[in-house]
C-alpha cells in the first residue's frame, strides 16, 4: 500500500519557527510509521516562494527577490536535513518543473470553463494574501485573520469558479467525516461553505513575482495568485504537467496545516482538484498553534523560540518526544522549558532510560550479559497480555492523529516493566535459587524494551536504534511483524552496555522568555508603571479573597476517566460524558466544551473532577459534577493529570 503524506510549504518571509517544527514532526513521525509497517511512502515538504509579500520583503533586505527566496528556503531544509527529516523531495514554487504543472493545470480549469477574466476590486491583505468582502472586515479596514490594515485594490484579474463547487463541496464533508481532522473543525469550515462562496479572484497584475500565465493565453501582465500557485506544490511535486512520474501515490493520504490555513486546503484546494478531475485527498490534519509560557510567540515581545536553539541545548529527539507527547493534535500547545525538562526526567528519564540500565546491570550480574526468552511465558502471562493489549492500541491513536495518546498508551510498557520488576524482585529471586524466575523477568523486560523501541522508533529514531543495538536487534519492517504483530519474543542473544540515554536535565539550558509587555510602550517606562500598581494594591482586599485551608479540603476534586461521549443535541457547547470516578458506577458530566473538543477525542481519556457538587440539571440532563479547565483568548483546555493515574485519585 502507497502512502502520501505532505506538510505546508513554508513562506520564505522569515526562518523556520517552533510551529514549522512541529508540523514536520508530525509528518515525519507519520511517514516513519508507515515505512514501518511496510508502506510505500512519499513525503514532501518545502517552501513557498511567490507573492507580493516576498517581493517586499526582498526590496526590503535590499535583496533581488530570487536570492533573498534562496537564502530563505536553504534554512528550512538544512534544519531539516540537520535534524535528519525523512523527506522524499523538498519543492520549492520557483522551481521550473512546478510553474510547467501550475501553468497547465490553469490551461486546464479554462478550457472547462472554471476560470474567466474580469475586475476586481476589493479589500486586499498583503500579508495573509487575500482578498476580504468589508463585511468581514474590522471596523471596516482590518484583516479578520490577522488585524492588519487592508488596501483597497482594483484590477483586471482572472477568477476561479469557487460557487461552482458549494454545494459539491458541502456533500464531500458529509460523505467523508474524517476528511478534515480532528473533525471539532470540520463545522468551521463547513459552515463558511453554507454562507456562500464568492469566485476566487486567482491573478494579479500590481506585482511581478510570482508564476506567469502559460503561453497560450497570451496575456504576460499577469501572474498567479498565491494559493493557485502554491495549493498545487502537492501535485507538481508527483510530476504533474511534466511526466506524472510519482502520480500513483496521489491520491495524499494526509496532508498536514495549521489551522491558519484550513480553509484554503480544505475549501480551495479541493474545489480546484475537482475542476481538474483530480480525487481529493483522504484526510487534512489541522493542528493548533504554539505558545510560550502561556504567552503568542511574536518577534516585538522577543519570545519567539527558534527550534535550532532548542535543539541545540536538549537534543532534537527530546523536542520531537516533547511537541508529541505534550498537545493533542488539533488544540493549541504551550512550550514551558519547566514542562520539557520535567517529561525528559521523569518519562525519558525515570521511565525508559533508567529501565534499560536496570535490565542491563541485572543481566550483568546474574547471567553475563546474556538474556533468554525462554521461561517468559512460563512465569509472566499477565504481564505479556497487558503489554500486547497496549501494543495493540496504538495503530488506532496514529491513525487518527492522536500522537500525544500513542505515546501515553506506549508509556504503559515501560510501567509494565518497571512494575515488573518491583513486584518479582530478581535480586530477592537470586537469593532464593530461583535464578530461572529471575532471568525471566529480566527477560520479559528486554522483549518490553525492545518491542516498544520499535513503535518509539517513528517518533525517536536515534534513540531507539541505539536500544536496538544494546538488545542486539535491527528496528525495520521484519522486526515489526516479528515482535510486534506476531507477538513473538527474542531469541538468545547477549545484551550491550549503552552510555545513558537521558541524563537529568537541571535548570533550563536556553534563556527563559522575557516578560510580556505592551508592544507600544518602551521597557523602562512599563517597568515604573508596573512597580507603581504593585505598590499601590490593597493588601485588605487581597486578604478579602484568602480562605482557610480546612474550606479549600471541602471540595473533593478526583481524576476521572471518560469512557463514553457524545454530543447534545440541539446543543452548539455541550458534551455529555460518562466518566469513572472509581465508584463502581459512571457518573454523568454535562460540560460545554463541544467548542474545543469533539466527543471521540475525549473517550478514555483523564480528567480533573469537582465530585461533590449537588447534581444539576442542564437542557433537562442531570450532571453529577464538573471538569476543571482553563480558558483564556486562545480557547479553552481541560486539567489533567501530568501521568495517568487510577479512577478516583483524590487531588489535593
Amino acid at each position: 500500500m502507497s502512502k502520501y503524506i505532505t506538510t505546508p510549504i513554508y513562506y520564505v518571509n522569515g526562518e523556520a519557527h517552533i510551529g514549522h517544527a512541529y508540523t514536520t514532526f508530525i509528518a515525519d513521525t507519520m511517514t516513519r510509521y508507515e515505512k514501518l509497517k511496510g508502506n510505500y511512502t512519499y513525503f514532501l515538504t518545502g517552501t513557498d516562494e511567490h507573492g507580493q509579500k516576498i517581493e517586499e520583503s526582498a526590496q526590503k533586505h535590499g535583496k533581488p527577490t530570487q536570492e533573498f527566496a534562496d537564502e530563505i528556503s536553504a534554512t528550512f531544509k538544512d534544519l531539516w536535513d540537520e535534524f535528519e527529516i525523512g523527506y522524499d523531495k523538498f519543492i520549492r514554487t520557483t522551481d521550473a518543473d512546478h510553474k510547467l504543472g501550475v501553468q497547465k493545470a490553469f490551461e486546464v480549469m479554462y478550457a472547462k470553463g472554471d476560470i474567466y477574466k474580469d475586475f476586481y476590486e476589493g479589500h486586499y491583505c498583503v500579508s495573509c494574501e487575500t482578498f476580504f468582502p468589508e463585511t468581514q472586515l474590522i471596523d471596516g479596514e482590518f484583516c479578520p485573520d490577522c488585524g492588519r490594515t487592508t488596501s483597497v485594490v482594483k484590477e483586471e484579474s482572472y477568477f476561479f469558479k469557487l460557487s461552482k463547487y458549494e454545494d459539491a463541496l458541502l456533500r464531500h464533508y458529509e460523505d467523508n467525516p474524517d476528511f478534515i481532522l480532528p473533525r471539532s473543525r470540520a463545522n468551521e469550515v463547513k459552515n463558511f461553505v453554507k454562507g456562500g462562496l464568492r469566485d476566487l479572484s486567482v491573478t494579479r497584475t500590481s506585482f511581478t513575482w510570482g508564476v506567469k500565465l502559460p503561453e497560450s493565453m497570451n496575456d504576460d501582465k499577469h501572474v498567479m495568485y498565491v494559493w493557485l500557485d502554491a495549493l498545487m506544490n502537492y501535485i507538481t511535486a508527483l510530476g504533474y504537467g511534466k511526466d506524472d512520474a510519482n502520480m500513483d501515490f496521489w491520491p495524499a493520504s494526509m496532508q498536514l496545516v495549521g489551522k491558519d490555513i484550513l480553509r484554503f486546503h480544505a475549501i480551495y484546494w479541493p474545489a480546484f482538484l475537482m475542476s481538474l478531475d483530480l480525487p481529493l485527498p483522504k484526510h487534512i490534519g489541522a493542528h493548533g498553534w504554539w505558545t510560550r509560557d502561556g504567552e503568542k510567540m511574536s518577534k516585538s515581545k522577543g519570545n519567539v523560540i527558534s527550534p535550532k536553539e532548542v535543539s541545540d541545548a536538549y537534543g532534537v529527539e527530546n523536542l520531537r518526544y516533547f511537541m508529541l507527547r505534550e498537545v493533542p493534535f488539533g488544540q493549541d500547545g504551550d512550550f514551558s522549558q519547566r514542562a520539557f525538562i520535567d517529561r525528559i526526567n521523569s518519562e525519558l528519564s525515570n521511565d525508559l532510560g533508567n529501565l534499560l540500565n536496570r535490565i542491563i546491570g541485572m543481566s550483568e550480574k546474574y547471567s553475563d550479559f546474556e538474556i533468554d526468552s525462554v521461561d517468559v511465558e512460563k512465569y509472566h502471562a499477565k504481564e505479556l497480555e497487558a503489554m500486547n493489549e497496549a501494543l495493540g492500541n496504538l495503530d488506532g491513536f496514529m491513525q487518527n492523529m492522536q500522537t500525544h495518546r500513542y505515546l501515553e498508551e506506549l508509556w504503559k510498557l515501560f510501567a509494565i516493566g518497571n512494575k515488573a520488576i518491583e513486584e518479582h524482585a530478581p535480586w530477592v529471586k537470586i537469593k532464593e535459587g530461583k535464578k530461572d524466575e529471575a532471568l525471566a523477568t529480566v527477560a520479559l523486560v528486554a522483549n518490553i524494551l525492545a518491542k516498544a523501541s520499535i513503535m518509539l522508533s517513528p517518533v525517536m529514531p536515534r534513540t531507539t536504534a541505539t536500544i536496538a543495538d544494546a538488545l542486539n536487534f535491527t528496528i525495520d519492517n521484519a522486526s515489526f511483524n516479528e515482535l510486534v504483530i506476531d507477538k513473538k519474543l527474542l531469541k538468545l542473544f547477549n545484551i550491550k552496555k549503552v552510555p545513558p540515554l537521558f541524563p537529568r536535565v537541571e535548570e533550563p539550558l536556553i534563556e527563559e522568555a522575557p516578560k510580556s509587555m505592551p508592544d507600544d510602550k518602551p521597557n523602562d517606562e512599563m517597568k515604573q508603571e508596573l512597580a507603581a500598581k504593585k505598590e499601590a494594591k490593597l493588601t485588605k482586599s487581597e486578604e478579602d479573597n484568602l480562605i482557610e485551608i480546612g474550606q479549600f479540603f471541602e471540595t473533593s476534586l478526583k481524576i476521572g476517566v471518560v469512557v463514553e461521549a457524545e454530543e447534545v443535541p440541539k446543543s452548539k457547547k455541550l458534551l455529555k460524558l460518562q466518566v469513572d470516578l472509581g465508584e463502581g458506577k459512571n457518573r454523568q458530566v454535562v460540560a460545554g466544551i463541544k467548542e474545543f473538543y469533539s466527543a471521540e477525542s475525549l473517550i478514555n481519556t483523564q480528567v480533573c473532577v469537582v465530585a461533590n457538587l449537588k447534581p444539576a440539571k442542564l437542557m433537562g440532563m442531570i450532571s453529577e459534577g464538573m471538569l476543571l479547565a482553563a480558558k483564556d483568548e486562545d480557547g479553552l483546555c481541560l486539567v489533567r493529570p501530568e501521568k495517568p493515574k487510577k479512577a478516583g485519585t483524590p487531588i489535593g
